[in-house]
């Protein structure tokens, strides 16, 4: 199977970040993942369809998305029937501040934002059209300092937007997962260690001293997910990965991430992800190239 091909960004060690403003009529790169962050601006993309990890949404007429170190991503044609479509696109390496700089109380929200990237982040509407005059001072400014000026103020901005949503599972980014739980933290770790057997809530809520009722309360209200949905969310993630990366069966795959039948599965992963496991594959396979 072919790699997902690995972009060389022509950023050097004495820039700041890379910017382009371009107007094109589709969507045609393909699916690819590179070392550096990237925050893209798209309008006019009604209909297409981002790509980002195991996560697929179609868009409507404005997305901004930031991505970080080696999430695999893409803009793609879809649905679009856009002819003019703009995309204003930053990148900049994961050194650019410095953990010194990053470890300011003044710069924690921005670093949080930045750890998120690893699954890739949507923004809100509203966050949106907050910082849409800021993307356009940053694109006309004469000098590199006030670019760079601008870039942190958007950074700022959307570091405030509480309707920010991560897009690609834990599980498939290969992230790991933080909670301020450490009986959350250590369910899910349990679950990241037994994926591939029957996982019993009883079992679990024994091994964090909780009653199997008051824990499965307590585990949807830190998570935002019953129990059972974050254990097939984390396991469609492996799965995901699986179809990217091998070329294993659709049923060796199901049974390798804990799924009891392969019907069940593609049940579950076509209400999820709204496409079949074998349509999933191809979109990747469609759009992969050699590095």
């Amino acid at each position: 199977m072919n790699k997902i091909i690995t972009e060389i960004t022509p950023l050097s060690e004495k820039d700041c970040f890379y910017l382009v403003d371009r107007t094109k009529d589709e969507f045609n790169f393909p699916i690819h993942h590179h070392n550096e962050y990237e925050l893209n601006f798209v309008e006019g993309c009604s209909g297409a369809r981002r790509v980002v990890g195991d996560s697929m949404e179609e868009l409507g007429d404005f997305d901004l998305c930031l991505v970080g170190h080696g999430i695999e991503h893409a803009w793609e044609q879809h649905n679009c029937k856009s002819q003019v479509i703009r995309e204003v696109t930053i990148q900049f390496s994961n050194d650019l501040f410095g953990e010194v700089l990053l470890n300011k109380n003044q710069m924690s929200d921005i670093r949080k934002m930045l750890d998120e990237s690893s699954k890739g982040v949507a923004f809100s509407m509203h966050a949106i059209m907050k910082v849409y005059s800021r993307f356009e001072r940053l694109v006309k400014a004469d000098s590199g300092f006030d670019q760079m000026i601008e870039l942190l103020q958007i950074l700022h901005e959307l570091a405030d937007d509480g309707g920010r949503r991560l897009l690609a599972s834990s599980s498939f980014a290969r992230a790991k997962v933080h909670s301020d739980s450490r009986r959350v933290s250590k369910a899910q770790d349990y679950i990241s260690k037994h994926y591939k057997e029957e996982i019993r809530l009883n079992d679990v809520a024994s091994l964090v001293g909780m009653t199997p009722t008051s824990f499965s309360r307590f585990f949807k209200l830190r998570t935002g997910r019953s129990f059972s949905d974050y254990i097939i969310d984390f396991r469609l993630g492996v799965a995901i990965r699986s179809l990217m990366d091998s070329t294993t069966s659709i049923a060796e795959i199901c049974y390798d991430c804990g799924f009891n039948n392969v019907s069940n599965f593609n049940r579950i992963f076509k209400k999820k992800k709204k496409c079949s496991p074998k349509e999933f594959r191809e979109l990747y396979q469609k759009h992969k190239k050699l590095v």
